[in-house]
């Protein structure tokens, strides 16, 4: 069996990366020998993976690359695009003829992506989470704080549903934004906290009572998904996207590897 190779510009928490680690270890439950491969550390100790300057491809693996222009000297048996994003990685703008088939996480982004090219749809793996709810006063709001999931709306909403206190769990990834419209509720409300990225799931959410999300635009929304699943209050834009079984996912992919 071939080796499956996934190689991403950004392994830093987020939940393309998280996306990334459940698929790896999905993939290598099943037989497969599938190596997760990117620049940063964070992803290193949670699946099967390797920094990306390891990454070695070879003409009998599977290539499965995201957010990054593959040299087009690495010649691979089959190379997958798996894209997880929308503006920021616009497809119109990429030469597709390098990849076999794209993988879309929704068919809302496949029509906005509006490319003509070979292509699936496949959910990324949701985290089974339990959760029993503190009954706390606390409310959570998850994800990189930037204009995109306008934090600051998130935390105004569950302070004006009564919550007594907000945690912010993710890294400021826009300083300008976090500047101008979040941390200025740090002062207005004294309520208001950095947790920053917990990587464990379970003891993040036994923290709070609900969880907000203002997004803008979600491809996906792993969040919501995670809280459908455990049955955490979801306060905001729900995008109402489709949650399938690992099962399901397993068998859309080894479609896409054979």
């Amino acid at each position: 069996m071939s080796k499956v190779k996934i190689v991403s510009s950004w392994t830093r928490p987020g939940g393309g990366t998280v996306a990334h680690i459940g698929l790896t270890n999905l993939l290598n439950d099943n037989g497969y020998d599938c190596t997760f491969y990117g620049p940063h550390d964070w992803h290193m100790d949670k699946c099967k993976a390797e920094k990306i300057d390891k990454c070695m491809i070879g003409p009998e693996d599977i290539l499965i690359s995201h957010f990054i222009q593959v040299p087009p000297e690495a010649k691979a048996k089959k190379h997958i695009l798996y894209c997880h994003e929308e503006h920021i990685f616009p497809l119109k703008e990429v030469p597709l003829a390098q990849y076999d088939c794209i993988v879309f996480v929704s068919n809302s982004q496949k029509a906005w992506q509006g490319v003509n090219h070979p292509s699936v749809i496949i959910p990324p793996p949701v985290r089974s989470i339990e959760w029993k709810n503190p009954n706390n006063g606390v409310a959570g709001v998850i994800g990189s704080i930037d204009k995109n999931k306008q934090t600051h709306l998130s935390i105004k909403r569950a302070l004006k549903d009564g919550y007594s206190k907000v945690l912010l769990f993710g890294e400021v990834t826009d300083i300008p934004y976090f500047t101008q419209y979040v941390e200025p509720l740090f002062k207005t409300f004294g309520s208001v906290s950095l947790a920053g990225h917990q990587d464990d799931p379970k003891a993040m959410y036994e923290q709070i009572s609900a969880v907000y999300h203002s997004s803008l635009n979600e491809t996906y929304g792993l969040v919501e998904a995670e809280c459908r699943l455990a049955g955490i209050p979801f306060v905001g834009s729900s995008n109402g996207k489709e949650v399938i079984e690992n099962k399901e996912i397993l068998k859309r992919w080894k479609n896409l590897l054979s």
